[in-house]
């Protein structure tokens, strides 16, 4: 299981996020390249992310991105309050599964 770290601020309504997954995010061309076959890729296909047990983000991702990815996002924090937790987690394309969570401040 890889590790994602999070950071979660509410500031005038918003909730705004900031993460970074642990993963080396190797692509077709990438391990083809280094290996010799396109069996050997793996990069991070799905983030989500929730606030006590609610959806706030939910995405599909691809092989653009970069080894050790940060994502930034935003949500209405109108229902949520500071002390709330924030879960995310992700899925590559192997299977393997990282999470992190945090307390909204």
């Amino acid at each position: 299981m890889g590790t994602m770290r999070v950071k979660a601020k509410l500031k005038n309504g918003v909730v705004n996020v900031k993460a970074m997954a642990k993963h080396a995010m190797m692509t077709y061309n990438m391990a083809e390249k280094k290996t010799g076959s396109r069996d050997n890729a793996n990069f991070i296909t799905h983030i989500s992310a929730s606030v006590n047990g609610k959806t706030v983000l939910d995405m599909s991702t691809s092989q653009f991105l970069s080894k050790n990815p940060i994502f930034k996002f935003q949500f209405k924090g109108d229902e949520f309050k500071k002390g709330d937790k924030l879960e995310m987690k992700w899925v590559d394309l192997k299977g393997k599964t990282g999470k992190g969570k945090t307390k909204i401040k």
